[in-house]
């Protein structure tokens, strides 16, 4: 078989619908459009929330609270992340490994257990990974 011989599985591929071409058709006259109105014209696209005239959703539901631009994001490592590694875990080892995003502070969480003792280099901690990583014989080191 060579490339010029490619074709389609039989029945695979139909024929675009010619619509407005006569009552035989099975789509003339109006062409599978109803009767006048909006969405029958050419041209026709509505807004996306757009309700019909009607106050939309978005207007009618009040606004709360705000959005705090000082707010710091986090990547959230949790201590049982931390069992493939030895010796010192930083930023740097946990971008490499895929476990957080660069540019983005680093903090360590509680979950899970430790079994080895490793320096672990963050942002912040909190208090349960502070005590598991101490506990497994390890050091905390805020940046």
């Amino acid at each position: 078989m060579k490339l010029h011989d490619l074709k389609p599985a039989p029945g695979s591929r139909r024929k675009k619908k010619r619509v407005g071409r006569g009552a035989g058709s099975g789509l003339g006259k109006t062409a599978g459009r109803g009767h006048k109105g909006q969405k029958s014209r050419t041209g026709y696209s509505h807004r996306d929330g757009f309700e019909g005239g009607q106050m939309p959703l978005v207007r009618r539901v009040p606004k709360r609270g705000f959005t705090n631009i000082f707010r710091t994001e986090y990547s959230v490592v949790n201590v049982s992340q931390l069992e493939p590694f030895e010796g010192t875990v930083g930023p740097e080892e946990l971008l490499g490994h895929g476990l957080v995003r660069r540019g983005r502070s680093v903090k360590i969480l509680g979950n899970g257990d430790l079994s080895s003792a490793l320096t672990v280099r963050a942002h912040k901690f909190s208090a349960s990974a502070k005590s598991k990583i101490e506990a497994a014989g390890g050091t905390c080191e805020e940046l």
